[in-house]
């Protein structure tokens, strides 16, 4: 706190805080807030409710900052998403500049008791440029990234500075300023328009030399130097009205003086996601993005406009705005999709099939074990606006978009040529019409998994991953590779091409010796969103005590809450199985949660929290080798007694896929349980053996161990015992896989049961070992 810090800084023995002032806020007016003040003996007094004239040394504080924070922003055309760096900085500057009254000193000299040094000071939204440490730079490659000026680091000896390569704002002693950045020749004119109101010309006049300016402006001037008043008036431009810009599609940007300016904007992005197409038209990061996405509309001749029908079914049509983020969770470009209202359409009549394939996260996870064997690095491209390439079966009619009605034709509609966002039918229009653009191209597609495409020559190997419009691929020849992007680039654009890095809300790092699978963005923000981030951690995410029911006596809580940290969790077990077990047990209880369920769950997210770093590692170290472990709880629900088996499955030392479900049906035995869990592990290893067949590696007979000694004995003898001839037939199809030396089922001891992890709780020495042995760790 705020206290703490000052109270540490000053000699307590001499000075301390005595009062504090504040308005009702619930920031200040709390129990933690009363509770800390007391324990010092610090006199916690509130301004009347709507008077803020009673504390005016911080509201007009505030005022002050908000004034010079405004005028540092507009001066240099700094983005407003910048304004909490400009309005630290004005505090910065403030304390070390303004006099304090009735005092020749600054208030940094009354505190620190020494004279501010100002000589690193430089112009707030200053063009310089940062020293690139960080990526691996050719001879002739530039050595710094342009970056914006906007302050100064509290806690070293550096400045901050925005990114304009990255996108992100860094801190670096490592800057070389431009100070030909508010230099001007010439003298332009500056429009000024607010939305309703008519545009005002204003003629900027000439630059005033220094004889010009009388004594007291020139004393205001040295004591606060925001701008050298030598220096001619920056740049200013014209900026066109919008309808101007966004009239005619197929023409694009053609003003003089807008195009300009807006590519200056194109290195900056809004953080604001509007909710309307008019805070959109008012946002010139936004007109751009939905400029753009017009302009896919003509390049690709997805429709044309035509006379309203009178008898056939018009679709709505509306934007939908998104910013898209970077694996570190940075906000690297807005996108604005228009979309067509496809819950309007009519089955029969608008859209006829709309089944399409994605990939499976364990093909994702296959696909990245296969790289580690053949050791070659994967990329990634994102085909840009991939439904609109899809031809349409139907006839289509859908309505001008908002904002962008043909002003010649306002009734008229579009026929659609090719699919539209928000149609039933759009997906499974662009899977087939790319899957038959690389069929055309000879990529092989796979025979069990319809979303991968291979094609081999001879000794070498390129394979394709196709989740949507999201792309994975590699190959053992680098060759093939940039064959495969051009293919692709001269049939569709492009969006993003580069190494595999973040897939899915999966952060992958392709290193030397392996690559590194985590969500650690994600955790982190999923603990700040339940608000957790503060609590203590835990060394296991389940506790091995307490035993889980329904617990009719308990209190009830928030459902949607509950809800909400479930499907959370989920979605993070994709890189983290060690949390399979207990956010599946915790999801059992989603229709009528306790105070004890919520307990659990919150228990998991403390775990998240001291752990949201790690992830699972694939070593190069490995081979094509296809194991699986299972095995079961048996009877561990307390509600109805059934059984929760699990299973883990390895390419030869990395983790491609494991399941942590509980059984249908009760099991009467242990031996039982093991059984149908064994079933479960061999239907997965066959899907995996078919799988791997396409990458061309194959299988023998395949090795599932099992910590049962009974159920091992079962799936080798048909025997039909009065113990186990009550057992569903559909479970004992693992019998004919063991006759045919498809599976055979090994013994493995109970210590080595890595399963272990994924059917019951376990302490915490037990369950750290098990995390390493299955590839659970922390890559630095």
């Amino acid at each position: 706190m705020l206290c703490t810090k000052l109270q540490n800084e000053i000699n307590s023995s001499i000075k301390s805080i005595k009062r504090i002032r504040s308005d009702h806020g619930r920031e200040f007016e709390n129990a933690s807030f009363e509770s800390y003040c007391d324990s010092l003996g610090i006199s916690h007094e509130f301004s009347a409710p709507r008077t803020p004239q009673q504390n005016g040394v911080v509201e007009r504080k505030n005022r002050v900052l908000q004034e010079m924070a405004r005028v540092m922003l507009l001066s240099n055309n700094v983005p407003r998403n910048l304004w909490a760096e400009a309005v630290n900085t004005a505090c910065y500057i403030g304390n070390r500049v303004f006099l304090r009254p009735g005092t020749r000193n600054t208030s940094y000299e009354l505190w620190k008791g020494k004279r501010p040094n100002v000589s690193y000071f430089h112009t707030f939204g200053r063009k310089c440029y940062i020293l690139n440490y960080r990526d691996q730079l050719g001879k002739f490659d530039a050595k710094s990234d342009e970056g914006i000026f906007i302050g100064y680091a509290l806690n070293s000896r550096a400045y901050r500075v925005f990114n304009l390569k990255t996108l992100s704002v860094m801190e670096s002693s490592n800057v070389v300023f431009d100070d030909t950045r508010l230099k001007s020749n010439d003298h332009e004119e500056e429009v000024i328009f607010s939305d309703g109101s008519p545009l005002e010309e204003v003629v900027v006049s000439p630059n005033v030399g220094t004889s010009n300016v009388n004594n007291n402006d020139t004393q205001s001037i040295d004591r606060v130097p925001l701008l050298d008043s030598k220096e001619p008036a920056p740049w200013v431009r014209i900026l066109h009205d919008k309808e101007d810009i966004i009239r005619e599609v197929n023409e694009g940007v053609r003003t003089r003086r807008q195009l300009a300016n807006l590519i200056c904007y194109t290195c900056y992005t809004s953080q604001i996601e509007p909710k309307k197409v008019e805070e959109a038209l008012n946002n010139e990061f936004w007109v751009l993005a939905m400029q753009e996405e017009l302009n896919q509309f003509e390049r690709n001749e997805v429709w044309t406009l035509v006379p309203r029908p009178k008898t056939t079914n018009v679709i709505g049509t509306k934007w939908i705005f998104r910013n898209k983020s970077d694996e570190d969770g940075n906000i690297v470009r807005n996108k604005a999709r228009l979309v067509a209202q496809g819950y309007s359409q009519i089955e029969g009549i608008d859209f006829e099939e709309t089944f399409a394939l994605v990939a499976r996260l364990e093909s994702i996870r296959l696909l990245l074990s296969i790289s580690c064997v053949h050791k070659f690095k994967l990329h990634q491209i994102d085909v840009k606006s991939a439904f609109l390439n899809g031809f349409l079966q139907e006839e289509v009619f859908v309505e001008q978009s908002k904002g962008f009605v043909d002003a010649h034709h306002p009734n008229h509609v579009y026929c659609l040529k090719k699919a539209l966002y928000g149609l039933k039918q759009a997906p499974r229009a662009w899977y087939e019409r790319l899957t038959q653009f690389l069929v055309d191209n000879n990529y092989t597609r796979g025979s069990v998994d319809k979303t991968l495409f291979i094609k081999r020559d001879n000794d070498e190997l390129f394979i394709a991953q196709i989740y949507v419009d999201d792309i994975v691929f590699g190959s053992t020849n680098n060759t093939k590779v940039q064959q495969f992007v051009d293919v692709m680039s001269h049939e569709f654009e492009m969006s993003l091409v580069g190494e595999l890095s973040y897939f899915l809300g999966l952060q992958i790092r392709q290193l030397d010796d392996g690559i590194f699978i985590s969500q650690a963005k994600y955790a982190k923000n999923l603990v700040k969103k339940f608000g957790l981030e503060k609590a203590k951690h835990c060394d296991t995410p389940m506790s091995t005590t307490l035993k889980l029911s329904k617990d009719a006596s308990g209190k009830s809580v928030d459902q949607t809450l509950y809800r909400g940290m479930i499907g959370s969790l989920l979605y993070l077990t994709a890189s983290r199985p060690d949390i399979s077990f207990s956010v599946g047990v915790c999801a059992r209880y989603q229709s009528d949660p306790k105070e004890s369920h919520l307990s659990s769950v919150k228990r998991v997210i403390r775990f998240v929290n001291g752990t949201s770093n790690y992830g699972i590692w694939y070593s190069f170290d490995t081979n094509a080798s296809l194991v699986g472990f299972s095995d079961a709880d048996w009877a561990g629900n307390c509600d109805d007694r059934k059984s929760t088996p699990g299973g883990c499955f390895f390419l030869g030392n990395n983790l491609v896929s494991w399941f942590c479900k509980k059984q249908n049906s009760i099991s009467l035995s242990t031996a039982e349980a093991e059984y149908i869990a064994a079933g479960s592990g061999c239907t997965q290893l066959l899907w995996m053996k078919q799988m791997l067949v396409d990458y061309g590696f194959n299988q023998g007979t395949l090795t599932l161990f099992c910590d049962n000694m009974s159920a091992i004995n079962i799936s080798k003898n048909p025997v039909q015992h009065s113990r186990t001839k009550h057992i569903d037939i559909r479970h004992h199809f693992i019998r004919e896989l063991v006759e045919n030396k498809c599976i055979v089922l090994e013994h493995v001891g109970t210590n080595d049961q890595l399963t272990d992890l994924l059917t019951k709780p376990l302490d915490a020495t037990r369950f750290k070992t098990l995390s390493r042995s299955i590839g659970i760790c922390l890559v630095e």
